[in-house]
């Protein structure tokens, strides 16, 4: 079961870290950003890149995942409601297009909540050692019978 844990952080992250990278290396990205009316795209691009690489590193790798599901978070939120406004668009197409891209980034901003939350399971890096799953009684005290 850990290794379902692994891989959820491994295709979650994915997609971040592609991006992150993307956003740092195309310069197609500032451009589409401006013309979404984007203020100081040449700056808040790269910047949107940082953030996403740096999350998804972290929550891939399980180092400081909940502050790299809060990076994803503060990352998608802007970038889901300027980006992907399908309220904004009047093409039918452009406008489901939108609608799909909008719907993914809420779910993975659902998913970025969770790490943040969570933390990043077993089969981290993280220094307190992996998270287990603890038996029912820890930290219960035993119920013993009167003598």
């Amino acid at each position: 079961m850990k290794l379902i844990v692994l891989l959820g952080r491994i295709l979650f992250s994915s997609i971040f870290i592609s991006g992150g990278l993307k956003h740092l290396a195309d310069p197609g990205m500032v451009s589409y950003a401006a013309s979404a009316g984007v203020p100081l795209p040449g700056v808040l691009v790269p910047l949107s890149g940082l953030l996403a690489l740096a999350g998804g590193l972290s929550i891939l790798f399980g180092v400081k995942a909940k502050w790299g599901g809060w990076a994803i978070a503060a990352f998608l939120l802007p970038v889901t409601f300027t980006m992907h406004a399908f309220w904004m668009v009047s093409d039918p197409q452009h406008r489901m297009l939108q609608t799909a891209m909008f719907s993914k980034n809420l779910s993975m901003l659902g998913g970025a909540l969770l790490v943040a939350y969570f933390g990043s399971g077993p089969l981290s890096m993280e220094k307190t050692g992996p998270m287990e799953a603890k038996p029912a009684s820890a930290g219960k005290p035993e119920l013993r019978k009167a003598a």
